[in-house]
């Protein structure tokens, strides 16, 4: 009985002859499904690079801001988000938030606050201490702050291919280039109420170095 069957794969593995339509039939399915699984993994690649790109952008775009930014600049830099990843507001969500460390550290303790944060979507705004994201924030000095940018957007693969729908996320830190802050609209309102411009002045009522340069003189 061995023997037999042993003949017959033999046999069946030497033969040539078959029908190219009958094999196509079978293998063509299979190869239209590896074909579209590979598209799906490599564009969910892609969608998350890009992702990933924009938020970067978006970092370093407020990191290079000198003068206070209000909520048209925000909305500007959300509806470029959109563009940019070809979205809609109900699928993709933008939070930019000011972080300041307040401990020094020589006390072996970091402990991050807010010092502004806009959301723009379904995401909260930040506000308060924020500790419970020290393992995502930097090292930071004593009132040095961070441009905290995160990024949320749905997707939703054309094929299954053994991916769900999952929500693709992204997180990045910057901290500002030419200025020792970044103020937003409000906040710096505020500020201007009290008394003086935004320049040195020794004169009564216009703000000294530690008004401008705060963290300095901490």
């Amino acid at each position: 009985m061995v023997h037999r069957i042993a003949t017959a794969l033999r046999r069946f593995l030497t033969r040539d002859e078959g029908d190219a339509t009958v094999e196509s039939v079978i293998v063509m399915p299979g190869l239209f499904f590896v074909l579209g699984a590979l598209w799906v993994w490599h564009d969910v690649g892609r969608q998350e690079t890009l992702e990933q790109r924009i938020n970067y952008t978006i970092g370093d775009m407020i990191s290079r801001e000198t003068n206070p930014i209000d909520d048209s600049y925000i909305d500007a830099t959300y509806n470029l988000a959109l563009a940019m990843l070809d979205s809609t507001s109900e699928r993709s969500d933008v939070r930019i938030s000011v972080v300041r460390q307040t401990e020094k550290l020589s006390s072996g303790n970091q402990n991050y606050e807010i010092v502004w944060s806009e959301a723009r979507g379904a995401r909260e705004a930040l506000s308060g201490s924020i500790n419970q994201m020290s393992d995502r924030l930097p090292l930071m000095a004593r009132n040095d702050q961070v441009i905290v940018v995160e990024t949320w957007r749905d997707y939703t693969p054309v094929l299954e291919a053994g991916l769900l729908p999952y929500e693709i996320a992204s997180y990045s830190f910057t901290r500002p280039r030419f200025a020792p802050q970044v103020k937003f609209g409000a906040e710096e309102e505020q500020t201007a109420s009290a008394g003086g411009d935004s320049g040195f002045d020794d004169s009564p009522g216009g703000p000294s170095v530690c008004q401008v340069y705060w963290w300095w003189c901490s």
